[in-house]
């Protein structure tokens, strides 16, 4: 990923604290360590692509072209074709919640809401930001850490 991404820090350090928070919510929620680590780190892995591609960095475009080119790095990587298969299904679906109900998903996308809800949302409103936390997370531990994270602030 750092290869690919190359000068590219910012998206680097995006998917380096995805990452560590999908680490974090795998302690409680279990899941698959190498599916889940693969597909935090390969998740925005297609953002370059598509704004070469489509002018722009949306989600759904991440979505189509992240998984070829996560598939060649994770066959370079010598990950199991059952692993391959199941890290492109996230990430060609890690903006569209509902479509995969694997536990697996369920941590990379809470994972990738915990770095992107301060740049998503208004985040003082306390009693609106709850609302959001409790719609957006999928899994148990996602919701709890997001509620500590950004609501227990002073």
């Amino acid at each position: 990923m750092e290869n690919y991404f190359g000068e590219d820090a910012r998206r680097i350090n995006h998917a380096r604290r995805v990452t560590a928070y999908a680490e974090q919510l795998m302690t409680t929620e279990g899941g698959d360590y190498p599916v889940v680590i693969g597909a935090a780190v390969l998740h925005d892995i297609g953002i370059h692509q598509a704004e070469k591609k489509y002018g722009s960095p949306s989600g759904r475009y991440q979505e189509i072209e992240g998984p070829p080119i996560a598939r060649e790095i994770l066959t370079r990587l010598r990950f199991g074709q059952n692993q391959i298969d199941e890290i492109c299904e996230i990430i060609a679906h890690h903006h569209s919640p509902g479509k995969i109900k694997t536990k697996n998903f369920g941590i990379l996308y809470d994972a990738d809401w915990l770095v992107n809800l301060k740049d998503e949302y208004d985040i003082q409103d306390r009693e609106k930001l709850g609302n959001i936390i409790d719609r957006v997370f999928l899994t148990e531990s996602g919701r709890s850490l997001a509620r500590r994270t950004y609501l227990t602030q002073s």
